[in-house]
Parts: structure tokens; sequence; C-alpha cells
């Protein structure tokens, strides 16, 4: 599908756009399991926690994402079109997304000026006919203008590598290279077998 990216509109995750986020990532999206929580975790959960159900594990998830909402420490970008939302893009500083750190592909990558504030861009979701018609793009977009307004400074995205040839099916994904590159992000290094680190400062 191919749309104007004037015809999106972006909203902030919040309280007030919960619902919305929670219709995305409805049953019938495939990302009812997620919630968008991974990167929150700083590690992986006891193996006895894995042992649930999907439906357990979205219960719970959905449950950590609604609470970290309430608090005001989980970011993202909600993208619409006619008023229903279409995607999303998951955005949120260092601390609120500590994952990475546990990594040691990472640590070699690791920035060394800790002057400035350092933002992640992890997560994106599409709802599969409006995959490529730039909703994910007009999401980074949006969270690149919301990072800036909220102070800027080094953002880190970890983008596949080798899109061509891949299906990712209805799972989020990292991002694609190029369109990382469209917003002035440039390869850090590789991350693990298929993403590379990006950076640029806002």
């Amino acid at each position: 599908m191919t749309a104007d990216i004037a015809t999106y509109r972006t909203k902030e995750l919040s309280k007030k756009t919960w619902p919305d986020f929670v219709k995305l990532f409805s049953p019938a999206s495939g990302w009812q399991h997620c919630w968008c929580v991974h990167f929150h975790r700083r590690c992986s959960l006891p193996k006895g926690e894995w042992l649930k159900t999907r439906a357990e594990r979205g219960v719970r998830n959905r449950r950590e994402q609604r609470t970290m909402v309430e608090r005001g420490c989980s970011h993202g970008i909600i993208v619409y079109v006619d008023g229903e939302p279409v995607g999303w893009c998951q955005y949120g500083h260092r601390e609120e997304l500590p994952r990475f750190d546990n990594s040691s592909t990472y640590r070699g990558l690791a920035p060394r000026d800790e002057t400035r504030k350092l933002w992640r861009v992890t997560c994106f979701v599409v709802e599969k006919k409006h995959r490529r018609g730039g909703v994910a793009g007009a999401a980074l977009k949006a969270a690149l203008d919301s990072i800036k307004e909220q102070g800027g400074g080094l953002v880190e995205g970890y983008p596949v590598a080798n899109w061509e040839g891949k299906s990712f099916g209805n799972m989020s994904t990292h991002g694609t290279v190029s369109m990382f590159k469209k917003v002035g992000f440039k390869v850090v290094g590789k991350f693990g077998n298929t993403n590379v680190v990006m950076r640029r400062t806002v």
C-alpha cells in the first residue's frame, strides 16, 4: 500500500490514547502477547515465566504496560489513518529501555559520551494492510520531534540490516536501515546476526 505521508496523524501514548494502543494490539493483530514491554525489562524473565501460554503472557504484559503508562514511564507514537490506529513506534530514554545494556554485543558499541542523554527507538508495529506505505517512517519522524521537544540528545536505532527477502509475519520489527538513513542516522556497527546500531543527534 502507498499513501501520502501527510495523510497520517500521530499522537503520543498516554492515558488518553491508551484505548487506541489496546486496539492496535488486539488479538487480530498478532501482537496481543507482546504489548511492547520486552525492552523495558533489564533482562529475561525467570524461566518459569516463559512456560506460560501466549494468552497468559499477554495479560501480564498488558498489565505491566498499562502501569507504566499510568506512571508516565512508557513512551511511544501511535499513527492514525482516518482516525484509526494503524501503527506504533516505541521510544524512550536509556533508563526506560535498559535491555540493550545487558547485551555483550552492544557493550562494545555503547556511546562513551555520558554528557548527552541517550534515547532509544526500539520497535515498530504496522497493521498489515498499511505496510510499505510510510507508516513507520511517519512514526519515526514524530518520535524524533518528541525527543527534541523533551530536550534532545543522542538517539539510537537498531534496524534490520538485510531486510530484502526476509519475512517477519505479524511481529513488530526494529525498522530498516534505509528508513533511519532518511532522517539522518548513521550506522555505528553490527548488532547481533541481523541488526545494526545507528545513531544521530537531535
